[in-house]
């Protein structure tokens, strides 16, 4: 059995994104050779919402250590949200102790918590320990220096320069990476040449079907209510100016829609949890596009996050779920089989390049619109219509394409991963 350091400073019971890689693959580590330990940071250090329920998921016998974060802000003036700065030297001290004392084969970075990731160089330096790091989202984010200052997220410039300095030390010395789109990685290895025969492997997230089973067992009520007369047509995720594009194309098609048939009028748009910013603090990105159309009776966005669970109860209570594509084609959505796994009819807005693409694909998702077709508007107004139409409709999709995807046969790809860089030649 090989031991396996784990850094996840985002944990349950902290309802983030970059939680579900490692959540649902510690139940099952250890059947393909894996003893994990996790280091985390205490979820009071943590200024994001939680969910208790995230917890069910985490086995008795995985030993997690946790550490506190300076304050978000210093004397009530200077305020310092980055998690990984916020926490780095306790890290840092907490795994000189583990590695010192914890004969580690592998420290695996699973996190977009950027800033800490660093350490796994110094780690390596100071113990001779390898690292991988699981690449979510893009370090140093370029795709933002391609659209007007306006539509850059908040501190952009500070955090381009900051990501830069630290993936440049960083990445050079990585023994293997993990990501979610092989843009990410063929980004970085023509970024730095060094890491050319580094061993790497592109995973999506997992499927947790024990998700769905426990949305059975308890009787859950979301704070959102939909509309009960309405056909609630959800998507439950970020906003964002990337995400633009494609929403617009599937508000311009219902417009389109509802200009044929008015018996659409009782659809109803719901956009869940759009922004990563404190409730209440969240800046509406996808109202506006609706208000340009004249259609804003029909679409309600929400910033704040919701629970996990919540939302994937709210896609269980759906009609349709809408899933819209990035115009960064290397973005995947991290819910995908979440929403694949609600059983829903399911509308897929992609850019051609996106890897979403070839998972449709391959488990026949019929209601699928290129947005970079020239007669995107048109081809989704034809879906839309027909789905419209056939409420409801359980999707026919192929399921036993599906098995590759679940959280235990991605664990079992990582594991096997792990063995690929640990027997690499150095």
């Amino acid at each position: 059995m090989r031991k396996i350091l784990i850094i996840s400073p985002h944990f349950p019971p902290i309802n983030a994104a970059d939680i579900h890689r490692v959540r649902q693959s510690l139940p099952f580590f250890e059947t393909y050779g894996y003893e994990p330990t996790v280091l985390t940071v205490l979820s009071d250090h943590v200024d994001m919402p939680r969910d208790l329920l995230l917890e069910k998921d985490i086995p008795k016998n995985i030993v997690v250590h946790k550490v506190s974060a300076l304050e978000t802000s210093f004397k009530g003036k200077v305020k310092l949200g980055n998690l990984g700065i916020r926490a780095f030297y306790q890290l840092y001290k907490k795994g000189n102790e583990l590695l010192k004392s914890g004969n580690f084969d592998l420290i695996y970075f699973s996190t977009t918590v950027f800033a800490c990731v660093p350490l796994g160089r110094l780690w390596k330096e100071k113990f001779g320990v390898p690292y991988i790091i699981d690449m979510q989202d893009p370090w140093r984010n370029d795709y933002y220096l391609t659209v007007p200052p306006a539509q850059r997220p908040p501190k952009f410039w500070f955090a381009h320069r900051l990501n830069s300095i630290l993936e440049k030390y960083t990445i050079p010395k990585v023994d293997g990476l993990i990501s979610v789109s092989k843009g990410y990685v063929d980004t970085l290895k023509l970024r730095y040449p060094q890491i050319e025969n580094v061993p790497s492997k592109i995973l999506t997230f997992g499927a947790s079907i024990k998700d769905f089973d426990l949305l059975k067992e308890i009787d859950l009520k979301p704070s959102i209510e939909l509309k009960e007369e309405c056909i609630n047509i959800v998507y439950t995720g970020r906003g964002g100016q990337d995400l633009r594009e494609s929403v617009s194309i599937i508000l311009r098609a219902f417009k389109m829609a509802l200009d044929q048939n008015t018996d659409y009028q009782k659809c109803h748009f719901w956009f869940i949890g759009t922004s990563y910013a404190p409730d209440g603090k969240g800046k509406k990105t996808i109202e506006s596009i609706a208000n340009d159309l004249n259609i804003d009776s029909y679409v309600t966005e929400i910033t704040n996050r919701q629970p996990y669970f919540e939302a994937l109860s709210l896609l269980k209570q759906s009609d349709i779920i809408f899933i819209p594509g990035s115009s960064d084609t290397n973005y995947t959505p991290s819910k995908l089989y979440p929403y694949l796994l609600a059983k829903k009819p399911m509308l897929c807005v992609f850019h051609s390049e996106s890897g979403a693409v070839d998972i449709m694909n391959r488990l026949n998702v019929d209601e699928l619109v290129l947005f970079d077709h020239p007669n995107a508007i048109e081809n989704c107004c034809q879906r839309l219509s027909r789905m419209l139409d056939s409420i409801p409709l359980v999707p026919d999709l192929n399921w036993e394409n599906f098995s590759p995807y679940t959280a235990e046969q991605m664990t079992k790809a990582q594991c096997e991963f792990f063995d690929n860089v640990l027997s690499h030649p150095k």
